[in-house]
Order: C-alpha cells, then structure tokens, then sequence
C-alpha cells in the first residue's frame, strides 16, 4: 500500500510517515516488502491515514466512512440549532478529507522540487500552501490537523537539506519552515501533545533568528509563553515580555497586536491586573496603526472584535466579572458559530465570569451552549478548560438548569 500510495497517488515516504506516526525510514522499508506490520493500532493508524475502508482491513466501518459527501449549506433563515447541526456536519466533511489525502490535494511543490535546485520564486508560493492550509485550523482541531503540518514542516526540513539554492532563497526558505514549525507547534499543543508543541516552538524560533525574521521568532517565543503560563507563570511572562522585545519598533501592526495580546494574557494568568491592562492599551493601540501596509498571513485573524474577547477572557482570569462579561457578550454576539473550538473557548470564560458574580442560571446556559459547540472537536482544551468549572458549577446541582447541564456534560 505505501508503494502504491507513493506511485499512483504521489504521496511521499516522508508525509505518509508522517500520517501514520512510523519512521520514513520503516515506510521505506515496509514498501519494500520487508517486514510487516501487526499492530492493531497501527493497522488503524494506516486505515484512517489512507482512507481505506475498514472492511478491506477485518476492522469496523471506520468513522469517517459515509461521511465524505458535500455538505449541504443552511438557508440563512435557518434556526440557530440547525446551523450549530450543519456546523459539526461541516467539521465531519473537513475531517473526512484531512490528513494525507487533504494535503496532497494542494498541489505539492516540495515534492516536485526536492533534491533540485530551488529557485527564488519558491519560498512565496510554498508560504502560500502554508497560509491555505492553515485555514483548516479555522473549523478543525489539532487532532485532526496536526500530521497534516508536521508533514509540511518535515518536507521543508527535508528539502533544505537536500537541495541547493542561492543564499537569499535558503533564509525565506528558512522563514517558511519556522512559520510551518508554528503551525504544527499549535495543533500539537491544541491536541495535547505538549512536548512535541514545545519542542516545534523552540525549532522555529531557532529557523526565524538564522533567516533574521525577528517576527517569527517573537511570534515563536509567545507561543511558547502561552503554552509555559499555565504551570510557570513567572516563567510565562517573562518569555512573552521578551517576545515583545524581540521585534523590531516598525513590525506590522498585526504582529504588534498580537504579542502584546498573548502578554496581556500571560499577565492576566499571573495576577498581574495593571501590566495586563497596559499590554492591552499597547495591542489596542497597534491595531489603530493597520492600514494599507500589509500584514502576514499568520496574523491575518487579529482584529479589534478578537481583542475585546481576549480583554473579556483577561478580566475573567482576573476575576473581575463587571469588566469581562459585557465585553465578552458582545464580542461573541459578533463570533461565528463555524470556529467551534474557538467560541467554546471563549463562552467558557463567560460562563466562568457569570458564575464568579453568581449569575448561577445564566452560567448553566452558557456552559450548554459551550458544550454544544465543542462536541466532536479534536481539541484536548475546551475539555481541559472545562473541567475544573464543571467542578465549581456542580456546587449550584440543586439549581434545576445547572443540573440539566451537569447531565449534558456527562453525556
């Protein structure tokens, strides 16, 4: 199968192993016709990344399987309930179609190009592929996205080794992998994978400074401050104020905004009301100066309804519930329900403020609404965020709409 895959279909060693979590150096192996594989996890692993139907394999139908039909749209008078039901039916389609067969549905320019001289034009188009394919995050969880960028990021390594090209194509080539490094850092750290996450940020801050894209490399260091906050918190805010320092005074003001956010939070994790506060004044102020110039693609989802929910999700974390629930409300009245990861993350902090000013009723109904949105997702987070509050909430069970959503969250 993998020799075929690689013949018939174009797909590479490299982005196979990738898919089913083997060395390259096995699949080779393995296409060869030497050794095999008896895992029932890895038959699996190699069913779900192929796409073959579980039959084929004595396994059950697999989950994706009579899923992969088009997606009916919602007429726009639809109820809010049949869009959040299209909504998952749009995330089941995408999943079905992710992993190896998603990726190679791009056109792949590294393959084409690997062990050949690069030329200057290709960094752009290969940070093109990079921007298109990060859209997936906009639906779907790092459990679901994850293989597909670390595959990406392998062929780009991979390519830099093997190829040849002149100085100033090898830095952007270089600017692409650590921009892929992020990406697949963050689904890495979206599907609970903190020591791969980890260990991809710190790669692409080592690729960003060699390329001297002091923007990727502070973008790499407040990744890695968002990811070390929740269990160092000295440690989170000192790395995102070094993120900060780390970009020059003219970066974009996108990539500005965007530091100073993740500072404001670190801060906010840490107690810190007054330098949260003035972190966000500076992202405030950074997003005022966006106009015509433009901005990375990576930043391209910054904008001021995303910094008044992150404002909201501060002042929450600071448990001051008067300051963050009217921004919050208000922010995610604007939010579409098709970023479901995103919005249940966000509601949950809602919920947490109203249930921190007693609004014990209203805190029910936003923790079920935050429930539904994150049903099927392959995110480890909104259930690691929700946890510890399903614990505060259940201390209310004898209210009747906290005991329907205690039933919800069981089930």
């Amino acid at each position: 199968m993998f020799r075929l895959a690689r013949e018939l279909a174009g797909i590479s060693y490299s982005k196979i192993a990738a898919e089913c979590d083997i060395k390259p150096e096995r699949v080779g192996t393995l296409a060869r016709g030497q050794g095999s594989v008896t895992s029932f996890d890895k038959v699996v692993a190699i069913a779900d990344a192929l796409r073959i139907p579980g039959h084929l394999l004595g396994l059950a139908p697999r989950p994706w399987e009579g899923t992969a039909s088009a997606p009916v749209l919602p007429d726009r008078d639809e109820d809010t309930s049949a869009r959040g039901r299209e909504d998952v039916r749009r995330r089941q389609f995408l999943r079905a179609g992710s992993g190896a067969g998603l990726a190679v549905g791009i056109p792949d320019l590294v393959m084409q190009r690997a062990g050949r001289r690069i030329g200057r034009e290709f960094p752009a188009l290969l940070r093109e592929r990079t921007a298109r394919l990060r859209r997936l995050d906009d639906v779907l969880g790092g459990g679901d996205t994850y293989r597909v960028y670390l595959g990406e990021y392998q062929q780009t390594k991979a390519l830099l080794r093997d190829s040849t090209c002149a100085e100033e194509t090898r830095l952007n080539l270089l600017s692409v992998l650590a921009e892929q490094a992020q990406q697949a850092g963050w689904a890495a750290f979206d599907g609970g994978r903190e020591t791969d996450a980890a260990g991809l940020y710190k790669d692409s801050y080592s690729a960003a400074v060699e390329a001297g894209d002091t923007d990727l490399a502070g973008n790499a260091l407040a990744f890695l401050a968002y990811q070390t906050v929740a269990g160092d918190r000295k440690a989170g805010v000192e790395i995102a104020a070094r993120s900060c320092r780390t970009i020059a005074h003219d970066a974009p003001a996108g990539v500005r905004a965007l530091l100073h956010e993740r500072m404001a939070w670190a801060c906010a994790v840490a107690g810190l009301a007054t330098d949260a506060e003035k972190a966000l004044h500076h992202a405030e102020e950074a997003l005022a100066d966006i106009d015509s110039a433009p901005q990375p693609d990576w930043v391209a989802w910054v904008d001021s309804n995303e910094l008044q929910i992150m404002s909201g999700r501060c002042w929450s974390e600071l448990h001051r519930p008067l300051r963050a629930v009217p921004v919050l409300e208000a922010a995610l009245a604007r939010y579409d329900d098709s970023h479901a990861r995103d919005k249940a993350l966000y509601l949950s902090w809602l919920a947490d403020s109203y249930l921190t000013a007693g609004e014990i009723e209203q805190a029910a109904k936003v923790t079920g609404r935050t429930l539904d949105l994150a049903d099927g997702i392959a995110s480890v987070r909104p259930k690691q965020r929700l946890a510890p509050f399903l614990k505060r909430l259940a201390q209310h069970r004898d209210v009747p709409a906290v005991a329907d959503v205690l039933e919800k969250a069981a089930a």
